[in-house]
């Protein structure tokens, strides 16, 4: 059956959906309800998964809304359908995720009422999933928005704002800081203990993994100092043509290990960014970004080299959304 009579491709349902490069943002696919019997979402894409990658190469963005998904499982099955290969969120993660149930994870598990900042998934490693799945279980009350932005399109007005301190990133690179604890903080969006995030209670074995990621352990009671880098702060769209905002300028996390945000990133040679270039590209983020409000249901596909997301503090609960990691 072609792509066509399965899907409906829907205007309006994000009122935020913007236009770019000819492509909406994201693409809104729906059940055809022209058809007699139901539109199964892992029928359909098994049957279209050429076209739904040509979609996604040119949006960035899919969002399957209507179709029956409604268990953790029904979206391990939505997973499984695409074909893509597994990516296993292990070493080197530094948000807190619980393994549900085959290829699905919770999502960063830190206390909803916080906001997690834009990123590209584990840009900070050498080897990062390609594509990311999202599943809404339990629709939020208020607030808790996934927000989702074009990479490339961040770039290019960081670009126009601060053309010196993006001409120095790409010269030098930026170096990353993080300190981790020996237990785990609940309360923090990147609150893995470096047993967690490097798998092993063997501090050896913990620097060994860390020097395969490009990191650097420095050993402090009670905790590790994580050093990222240096790493490119940009990356280059062979496809596309063009170059995306691949950094964490914008991520600092403050915790109790970590609460100095101008010193957890740095150029490579330890010269501080300027001041208000962090508040500046927050606020580009804001403006460009398009906030999900959640439904029950609704699986969001991301390709995560050109997209950056967040999560907005949750107001009202309950939210349960998962993930999963795509080579």
């Amino acid at each position: 059956m072609a792509e066509q009579t399965l899907f409906n491709e829907a205007i309006g349902l994000i009122p935020q959906q913007k236009t770019e490069t000819g492509a909406l943002f994201p693409i809104v696919l729906t059940p055809n309800t022209n058809i007699t019997k139901p539109v199964h979402l892992t029928e359909a894409i098994k049957a279209n998964i050429t076209w739904i990658n040509s979609l996604l190469n040119q949006s960035g963005a899919i969002l399957f809304r209507g179709f029956d998904v409604s268990s953790a499982s029904d979206f391990n099955d939505v997973v499984q359908s695409s074909g893509y290969d597994d990516f296993s969120y292990g070493v080197g993660g530094g948000g807190t995720r619980s393994k549900v149930i085959g290829r699905v994870y919770t999502a960063n598990e830190a206390p909803p009422d916080q906001n997690i900042t834009f990123h590209h998934e584990m840009a900070h490693a050498p080897v990062f999933p390609s594509k990311l799945f999202f599943f809404c279980e339990v629709e939020p009350g208020k607030g808790g928005e996934t927000c989702i932005a074009l990479s490339h399109v961040i770039y290019e007005r960081m670009e126009q704002k601060h053309p010196k301190f993006v001409a120095e990133m790409e010269e030098k690179g930026l170096l990353y800081t993080r300190v981790v604890g020996d237990e785990s903080d609940p309360l923090s969006p990147v609150g893995r203990s470096w047993k967690e995030v490097f798998m092993t209670d063997d501090k050896t074995e913990a620097e060994e993994r860390a020097a395969k990621l490009g990191m650097k352990l420095e050993w402090i009671e009670g905790a590790v100092k994580v050093i990222i880098g240096p790493k490119p702060g940009f990356r280059y769209d062979e496809v596309k043509k063009h170059k995306i905002w691949f950094n964490g300028v914008v991520g600092r996390f403050e915790d109790k290990l970590n609460n100095d945000p101008l010193k957890a990133v740095v150029f490579s040679d330890g010269k501080p960014l300027p001041p208000n270039v962090a508040d500046d590209c927050s606020k580009i983020f804001d403006e460009e970004c398009v906030a999900l409000q959640w439904r029950k249901g609704d699986v969001l596909l991301l390709d995560n080299l050109a997209v950056v997301h967040s999560r907005r503090p949750l107001i009202t609960q309950p939210r349960r959304v998962l993930a999963s990691f795509c080579k």
